[in-house]
This record gives structure tokens, sequence and C-alpha cells, in this order.
């Protein structure tokens, strides 16, 4: 078996990389996800609308691969705005576990100065293992 790409039915094509790649191993690696759904349309403006979208993402790529969210193991977040993300930590812990329930894998966060998409405010990269 060579590595699989994963891509949630519906979803429009990645352009030059993969949402999702799993290996012949059952770890899947997921590519940065942004706040926008599968038709590549923000869904909110505010960061914790854009995170929950982004959450939603790799929720969506794990169960397209036969996974779910228990499986995650990291999450690198890249975030454009330090106090914005410290300013509403109720509302991020509340979005995480709506999506996440109460699995939380090791994480690292890190401020970039910005992501490719201008609107993006924050991108979650994820790996999971499977089976």
């Amino acid at each position: 078996m060579t590595h699989k790409t994963i891509q949630p039915e519906g979803w429009l094509p990645a352009k030059g990389y993969a949402n999702g790649m799993l290996t012949k191993d059952g770890v899947l690696h997921i590519g940065g996800q942004i706040g926008w759904d599968a038709n590549k349309v923000f869904v909110a403006s505010d960061f914790i609308g854009q995170m929950r979208q982004a959450l939603s993402n790799i929720r969506a790529i794990v169960e397209a691969a036969g996974g779910t969210v228990e499986d995650v193991t990291r999450l690198t977040w890249f975030v454009t705005d330090k106090t914005e993300y410290l300013a509403h930590q109720t509302e991020v812990g509340a979005a995480y576990r709506d999506v996440f329930g109460k699995h939380f894998p090791a994480m690292s966060m890190v401020v970039v100065s910005a992501l490719i998409e201008d609107e993006a405010k924050v991108e979650i990269e994820a790996t999971a293992h499977l089976g």
C-alpha cells in the first residue's frame, strides 16, 4: 500500500497539497486547516468562528479516513493575534469542546505575522493515529 490522500466527500479539491495523507502504518497527517468550509468560503471573520471551523475541518478529515477525534494525537496552531486569542480563552475552550469534546492531544501554538489566506486568523494542523 502506498500513502493515501484523504479528501472529505463534497469538498473542493486542495490546490498544491493534500488535506490529509494517510500512511500505510495508519498515521494521518492533516495539512493546515483554516476557517473556511468545503467550498473554500470563510464562515466567520472572528477568531472563534474561524477556530471552530478549522477544528471541524480536521474532524471531517479524520472521519473521512475512518477515525474519530480521539485518534488525534497532536495539534499545531498558528495564530496571527496572540492578544485576541488570550482575550477569548473562555470562548476558545467552549468552541474547542463543541468540536473535540474532552479529548486534548499534545498541542503547540505559534504566533505568526500572517497566513497565506489574508482573511485567516488561525491555521491548525494535526496528526492522528488510526487503527
